[in-house]
């Protein structure tokens, strides 16, 4: 268990950006891809892949899908077009303001809560 631990601790220590100039480094360079096309890191969540963003996203504000569905149209636009938002706009950008991070983990809490109690879940579907 202290092997565990230990090991959980220095992944945490590599992964935290304040802790490890690598990490910074990696967290910049996400920052100004996701600036250069106007996306927040939760926007790259695909829902296709895991039933928790799914649902997750269903149970979110009309106002917030919306406004997520609109960035990522207007990201493929700019990237079929080959261009990138203007550097005032980028300046704008908020890409790691997280909004689905509550609700996921309110998902995931509810999941893990229905199997341990063994009831069936809220949503089944194989993923393709």
């Amino acid at each position: 268990m202290a092997i565990a631990t230990g090991s959980s601790s220095l992944l945490k220590a590599l992964l935290n950006p304040k802790q490890n100039f690598l990490a910074a480094m990696h967290k910049s360079s996400v920052d100004q891809r996701l600036r250069r096309y106007g996306l927040r890191f939760d926007d790259c969540y695909d829902p296709l892949e895991d039933l928790d963003i799914k649902e997750a996203l269903n149970r979110l504000p009309r106002e917030i899908v919306d406004a997520r569905n609109q960035r990522l149209m207007r990201a493929m636009d700019l990237s079929m077009k080959h261009e990138y938002l203007s550097e005032d706009l980028q300046a704008m950008q908020t890409p790691f303001r997280s909004y689905i991070q509550d609700m996921l983990a309110l998902v995931k809490r509810e999941r893990a809560e229905r199997e341990a109690l063994g009831a069936l879940p809220l949503y089944q579907r194989s993923i393709p």
